[in-house]
């Protein structure tokens, strides 16, 4: 089959690279899937350039956000068959009997192995191994370019909005990195939450696409521009009872500013590899309360896929494109400029992409 694989860590262009490898055959429980679509997420990007490097072992095959069809199926393979359409966790596999694994936190599972992060197993490519527990079957009237985003750009942003901070209707909602593919989907189901959404973002022409999206205000900061005072301004003097934050440390210290007394802090992303400093009754001192939100549990993938059928959320994806332009889709992922998702097509070749255009 053909696959990127990333043998060393490094720029795009230099250490992605378009590969013919043996296709993956199916061990117990697993279920072997063509890739229909596969998202570009920031996680890929920090992988491949080294910046994370918890739980990753190269060489490997970035992506985890893979929809497609079943092709093949291992022993005891019982909830899926061939040809069923199925959307993927950011899980190659877990365990299934953990403590986690049995209270729906199987994203916290000591044996997950997060798909694209090592053993040659990700989304960009033809075929992905992937276990049974950790696909989703994916609805006729959804397609397999939205189903792809499911379980991350939207099922992480469900998991923290919805599981973790328990958005009530009337509260007000801060999103950092709104104008990215997780930011995007964020604010959509901010405001189907009934929250008062505060959308943040560092470019002024994604601004209208956000109040497309839902946002009540779109405070447009420049990176490292503080941007506390406006989303105060905009909630009463009082700040936002949740701050659902992508970024992570370059604006630490703003989003801090920005949370109301008794607030809730989501941490959800983290674009660089410093760390940050402060002093923690600048936290106890407010009544806040900080938290986390990683990866979506196989329930929240499967209410995710039926958010995305018609009349539910909009899945924003900017472009589509083929195995090829993978390293061109992580330029421009690191350029920021943009707005909700890119997808690989694996399946297509770049000559179809050619004549489409």
């Amino acid at each position: 089959m053909r696959a990127i694989v990333v043998r060393n860590a490094g720029p795009a262009e230099q250490v992605m690279k378009l590969e013919t490898i043996p296709d993956p055959t199916p061990g117990p429980g697993e279920v072997i899937i063509e890739v229909g679509a596969c998202g570009v997420c920031y996680h890929d990007v920090v992988t491949r350039d080294g910046t994370l490097k918890a739980g990753v072992r190269m060489p490997l095959i970035p992506g985890h956000e893979i929809a497609g069809t079943v092709v093949d199926v291992g022993p005891g393979v019982r909830t899926v068959t061939v040809g069923d359409r199925v959307a993927t966790t950011q899980r190659a596999r877990i365990c299934g009997h953990c403590r986690f694994c049995r209270s729906q936190r199987e994203p916290l599972c000591d044996d997950a192995e997060f798909l694209g992060d090592t053993r040659l197993n990700g989304g960009y490519a033809e075929y992905v191994a992937v276990g049974e527990d950790n696909v989703a079957k994916v609805p006729q009237d959804v397609l397999l370019e939205w189903a792809s985003i499911a379980a991350c750009a939207i099922g992480t942003m469900y998991h923290a909005i919805r599981g973790v901070a328990n958005v009530q209707i009337g509260e007000r909602v801060l999103v950092t990195g709104a104008g990215g593919g997780l930011g995007m989907h964020g604010v959509q189901l901010a405001r189907r939450s009934g929250a008062f959404v505060v959308a943040q973002t560092t470019s002024r022409n994604k601004a209208r696409q956000l109040v497309e999206a839902g946002a009540h205000h779109v405070v447009v900061a420049a990176r490292g521009e503080d941007f506390s005072a406006e989303v105060k301004d905009v909630t009463e003097g009082r700040g936002v009872d949740v701050a659902v934050d992508n970024v992570g440390t370059p604006l630490y210290q703003f989003t801090r500013r920005s949370v109301a007394k008794g607030g809730r802090w989501v941490l959800v992303g983290q674009l660089t590899g410093d760390f940050v400093s402060f002093n923690p009754a600048q936290l106890f001192l407010k009544g806040l309360s900080m938290l986390s939100a990683t990866s979506t549990t196989r329930e929240e993938l499967r209410d995710c896929l039926d958010l995305l059928r018609p009349g539910g959320i909009r899945a924003v994806v900017e472009n589509t494109a083929p195995l090829e332009a993978a390293s061109k889709a992580h330029l421009a992922l690191e350029s920021g400029t943009t707005a909700g998702r890119i997808v690989l097509l694996p399946q297509q070749s770049p000559e179809a992409f050619q004549s489409a255009s």
